[in-house]
């Protein structure tokens, strides 16, 4: 069964707001994006993100335009550890499943339903085919999820990359509703 939602939410961390129409069912995700953002300098992203079987990224195509000019990627994971950011080898990269957009709540969500870490114990150090923006780089970039349990809006989980660590609340389906110092989902 296919599960469709429209999320939306207030990024404190570019200044601006982010939708995303999501589809999920039978291990797999499928999401559109759009975001307007204004640090560290005005832009507007577009994504769609496809995911396999077990919420392993296949392919996340992104655009993003700025007042100068207007750039895009197209980063695919062929499901056996090789990733190509449009098109050209990304060395490295052979243990990530995952794509983690910059600024976008919306990617923390695969792992976390892979390995149900919104509802049950866990702890998960992952890595990630880290995409910067505006600037559309692509990086690796080592990040643990931890389950923390219940809270008043929804399940804990920590997520920690280098020095950073925020605890994270997602709601039943595996979406961020609040991820402290970058986003809140709006009702």
């Amino acid at each position: 069964m296919t599960t469709s939602r429209v999320l939306t939410w207030s990024v404190s961390a570019s200044g601006g707001y982010e939708t995303a129409w999501a589809e999920t069912g039978e291990g797999v995700l499928r999401a559109r994006g759009r975001a307007v953002g204004t640090v560290p300098e005005p832009y507007w992203v577009s994504y769609d993100l496809d995911t396999a079987g077990g919420f392993v990224t296949r392919r996340l195509r992104v655009s993003v335009e700025t007042a100068e000019r207007t750039r895009s990627l197209d980063l695919r994971h062929d499901g056996q550890g090789g990733w190509t950011a449009d098109g050209e080898p990304l060395p490295g990269f052979r243990d990530a499943v995952d794509c983690d957009l910059g600024l976008c709540p919306l990617t923390n969500t695969m792992p976390v339903l892979r390995h149900g870490l919104h509802r049950t114990p866990g702890e998960r150090r992952l890595l990630m085919a880290w995409v910067s923006v505006p600037a559309l780089t692509v990086r690796s970039s080592w990040q643990t999820y931890t389950h923390l349990g219940p809270g008043e809006r929804g399940s804990r989980v920590r997520f920690a990359s280098g020095t950073f660590r925020a605890d994270v609340v997602f709601d039943a389906d595996g979406f961020v509703v609040d991820y402290p110092g970058l986003a809140a989902r709006l009702a």
